[in-house]
């Protein structure tokens, strides 16, 4: 588990993003404090809902030098590999459930450049990635169904993050651990806890009513304070 606050990433999402804004809204998480910037690729038939692809990540990169954590919530996921790339991915997350050949896909990822991680629904039990644990740079437990943003955190989450921690540790991996999906300054501290060193949280940024140095400033305020009662 995550050794001290500052070990904690915050990766926004751009989903709950102005769009009309969204040069300056990545600007605003970066100039906040961000570590990630967080993209969700859905293309209406891995999940019901489409949004945007390597256009926007690579917009999103011409805005901002924070790092893109891509996640790719599409189908044959090994068809977009060099696009995601070549947009500027620092980081290209697919989902287990989205290919036959999850080994060779994350290893084209790595040969592609970026980092690799594996993300794996509600329901699916994280044996899926047992055998590829030593070869992932992060893990990302969805914390909702995917498909769309503002939904309600899972509590189920919780005791697979406690899983996904252990299993990551026997396996002698250094990945991150990220939990995406209804992450606020209430399930934060909770995450942390359990084992997440990535907390992904969109309209808990982008919709805050505080404004967003003050949303990521109160979600590394949590997350601090589930690392000191931890240790």
């Amino acid at each position: 588990m995550a050794a001290n606050a500052n070990a904690v990433k915050i990766a926004p999402s751009i989903l709950a993003a102005d769009f009309a804004r969204l040069g300056e809204q990545v600007q605003a998480i970066e100039a906040a404090g961000a570590d990630w910037v967080h993209v969700d690729a859905m293309d209406g038939q891995f999940v019901p809902n489409i949004t945007f692809g390597p256009l926007i990540a690579a917009a999103v990169k011409r805005s901002s030098a924070l790092p893109i954590d891509l996640h790719a919530m599409i189908a044959e996921p090994e068809r977009q590999i060099r696009a995601f790339a070549d947009a500027g991915a620092s980081l290209l997350t697919v989902h287990a459930e989205a290919t036959v050949h999850l080994h060779r896909l994350v290893h084209d990822i790595k040969h592609a450049g970026m980092l690799a991680g594996v993300a794996v629904n509600p329901a699916t039990p994280l044996d899926a990635v047992k055998w590829i644990a030593p070869d992932l740079d992060l893990l990302l437990v969805m914390s909702i169904n995917p498909g769309w943003g503002g939904q309600k955190f899972l509590a189920l989450a919780l005791p697979k993050l406690h899983e996904a921690r252990r299993l990551l540790d026997a396996a002698g991996s250094t990945a991150e651990l990220e939990v995406d999906g209804g992450v606020d300054t209430e399930t934060a501290a909770a995450c942390v806890a359990a084992g997440a060193t990535v907390l992904v949280a969109g309209t808990a940024v982008f919709g805050a009513a505080v404004g967003i140095p003050a949303a990521i400033r109160r979600l590394r305020d949590a997350a601090a304070a589930a690392v000191q009662r931890i240790v």
